[in-house]
């Protein structure tokens, strides 16, 4: 894939009215939702849970991408369609998650590295076999009284950059994900300076490494109040927050930020979304790559039942079609109670 092409696919992911599914749990994150409604983790049921998915009538009129596990990158419709096939003959682009986790910084406590680079390249080499268009890798920055520090935010940085080089040289669209956490007691100012300063560096470490801005996309945190902290902001001063911050450090090169929900729950999440692109001209689109945000009604529904099928696509039908509005900043709260 070229650049021409690299930007082509990174322009149709962030499409206006369109947005990406992360459908890419580990084994062990799914394990986890589905212990929530009953269900054995076992690989047959995390397939028929991801069918139900990716098969849901129309939803690849709001959903661009989805971005898969190994795992899922490998199977198939119960029909033997492979499922990056079936996305693919359905308008939606296949992506894969590839780095192997967070793990403690060490000398630095509270603090964590996103591992996985080893090897990298010729897995990404068998992904684009596999149909894989674009990636994702995941770096995670806390706050806390003394946390991040400069060292901490600026390894993620570097590892971030080196993993956007290594997709596009494999002609893979690399989606950047520096994430500040909304866990802790902090307030929105501290969250938009530490978001901040992570977005400067990692343009600095991409620009570095020669990544060309216009063929990836960025997976940004949304400037937000953290879950502890007893003044929480308002749905118009996240989205002012999250602009300035975006308008200050990213490039205009960039074609398009897809948010992540990082714990927000689902309405909340498309509504910041939505007073974004409302109220703002902005020079990339902004869309969303949601994964609990899309999925956690969808999931609830279906409780591993399989008459519960249609159940689950509609509850996934009409979160993924009311993100879609919001990417247009044509959502109202009125919609969900409509729904």
């Amino acid at each position: 894939m070229n650049a021409h092409d690299l930007h082509a696919v990174a322009v149709a992911m962030v499409e206006k009215g369109r947005g990406i599914l992360a459908a890419d749990e580990s084994t062990g994150t799914i394990g986890k939702r589905f212990a929530g409604i009953g269900v054995e983790n076992v690989e047959e049921n995390r397939r028929n849970y991801r069918e139900m998915l990716f098969t849901t009538k129309g939803v690849g009129e709001y959903i661009s991408g989805v971005i898969l596990y190994d795992e899922t990158l490998r199977q198939a419709c119960k029909d033997g369609t492979a499922f990056p096939k079936y996305l693919a003959d359905h308008g939606m682009i296949p992506g894969i998650k590839v780095d192997a986790g967070a793990k403690a910084l060490a000398g630095f406590p509270g603090e964590k590295i996103t591992e996985g680079l080893d090897g990298l390249r010729e897995r990404l080499a068998e992904y684009v076999k596999l149909g894989a268009k674009f990636a994702k890798w995941r770096a995670v920055i806390d706050i806390n009284d003394d946390i991040p520090s400069d060292f901490c935010i600026r390894a993620n940085a570097q590892a971030l950059a080196r993993y956007a080089a290594l997709c596009q040289e494999a002609g893979i669209v690399p989606i950047v994900e520096p994430e500040v956490l909304m866990d802790g007691a902090h307030d929105i100012a501290r969250c938009e300076a530490v978001t901040g300063e992570t977005l400067s560096q990692v343009f600095r470490e991409l620009h570095n490494h020669r990544v060309f801005l216009e063929g990836m996309v960025l997976k940004p945190n949304m400037v937000i109040s953290g879950k502890k902290c007893p003044q929480q902001a308002g749905v118009e001063e996240v989205a002012e927050a999250t602009v300035r911050c975006l308008t200050r450090y990213v490039p205009s090169a960039v074609p398009g930020i897809a948010f992540l929900s990082g714990g927000q729950s689902d309405a909340v999440a498309t509504a910041h979304l939505n007073a974004m692109n409302a109220a703002f001209e902005l020079p990339w689109q902004l869309s969303f790559s949601y994964g609990r945000a899309l999925q956690a009604p969808a999931l609830k529904a279906w409780g591993g039942k399989a008459g519960n099928i249609e159940t689950g696509q509609r509850a996934l039908a009409l979160r993924a079609r009311l993100n879609g509005l919001a990417t247009l900043g044509e959502y109202s709260a009125d919609m969900e109670k409509a729904a």
